[in-house]
């Protein structure tokens, strides 16, 4: 017998590693109609680590009531925000921005940036893959989350994880870790809310900070979200001179009947005028871009409510989205984190951009 001894060219690596990035955020529908928003709705709502009941209960609630009436009400809503322009959600536009600037302050180490999706397109997956074929063989995942919850940046996690289990030949991984009280991100907040009020025609009354909100029984399960959340708007009072009276902690985007982290942004912001409080602006430190939670939910839907409650003027101060303090943020944590796989250098300067 003839054994014959084949032997498989070994993939290509150049002589220096070469190290990649992937943002991640949440993600959104293709469209605002019934069907793209129920294809998004049932990924989304199909995540165990967003719902924690057993899909015996509630696979039959999802793919009955839920997914027949919410995607027709959320649709609705995408409409309000969307980019017709562009014909894409304000999320994908930030989240693709983000991604080509940090990639434009990365490019003279090498580095390319690719981003993804948790549910919908262009997925974690994708992104992976698109790194791994320019030759990347070590990855940082960057969840853009600033507060840590099992239910954003550990479910984006464990989708890149899902993608490397399939590869023979993975790349090194790194994770960024959340940001909740970096100085980065709180001189970044700062700023921005500082610019903002100096637009303004009025000066509120209360600057209300809402963060999304967790199912309580979460946190008593051990997630860090609610103390996460603690820490942004405790570092963002003292550097900014608030205290709690003048910026006050709430939580928006409550679902279903159980308990949810409090107090709940909405009836907090409608009790306001009551109090001879009749203009507010809002802020959203949960987010580092604008998405159907910050522009309908408190811009439209918030604000309409204050007004009917007898409020005079609300402000939704914007999350840092595209703009430059965005990606010098994203530079900044980047460069932290890929310390040792690219020579140590400062951000870039304002004059070199």
């Amino acid at each position: 017998m003839t054994f014959i001894t084949v032997h498989r060219a070994a993939p290509h690596r150049d002589a220096a590693p070469r190290t990649g990035v992937l943002l991640s955020n949440l993600g959104t529908p293709d469209g605002t109609g019934y069907a793209a928003v129920r294809r998004y709705l049932a990924e989304f709502l199909s995540d165990r680590r967003i719902i924690e009941a057993s899909p015996l209960i509630w696979k039959p609630i999802l793919y009955g009531p839920v997914l027949t009436f919410r995607p027709r009400r959320s649709g609705e809503a995408y409409h309000r925000i969307w980019h017709h322009d562009r014909d894409e959600s304000p999320l994908r536009t930030y989240t693709r921005d983000q991604a080509e600037g940090l990639g434009a302050r990365l490019a003279a180490d090498g580095v390319p940036v690719a981003w993804g999706m948790r549910y919908g397109r262009p997925s974690i997956r994708q992104a992976l893959h698109e790194l791994v074929a320019q030759g990347c063989d070590r990855i940082l995942l960057a969840p853009l989350y600033p507060q840590y919850s099992a239910t954003t940046t550990a479910t984006a996690n464990d989708q890149a994880f899902r993608a490397l289990m399939r590869m023979r030949n993975q790349p090194a991984i790194r994770t960024l870790p959340a940001f909740a009280d970096h100085p980065a991100y709180i001189a970044a907040l700062g700023r921005s809310i500082t610019a903002r009020l100096g637009t303004l025609d009025f000066k509120p009354q209360m600057i209300v900070a809402s963060f999304h909100g967790l199912p309580r029984v979460y946190v008593e399960k051990g997630d860090p979200y609610a103390a996460e959340c603690g820490r942004t708007i405790t570092a963002l009072r003292h550097a900014m001179g608030y205290d709690a009276q003048m910026m006050p902690l709430t939580f928006q985007s409550r679902f279903g009947p159980a308990k949810w982290l409090e107090p709940y942004t909405a009836p907090f912001i409608e009790s306001l005028p009551a109090r001879g409080i009749e203009r507010i602006a809002v802020i959203t430190p949960g987010f580092i871009s604008d998405c159907i939670e910050t522009l309908d939910e408190i811009g439209n839907e918030a604000g309409d409510a204050f007004i009917k409650a007898g409020g005079r003027e609300l402000a939704l101060i914007p999350c840092l989205n595209n703009s430059p303090d965005a990606i010098d943020l994203l530079e900044t944590l980047v460069r932290e984190e890929l310390q040792g796989w690219i020579p140590r250098q400062p951000p870039t300067p304002p004059e070199a951009r």
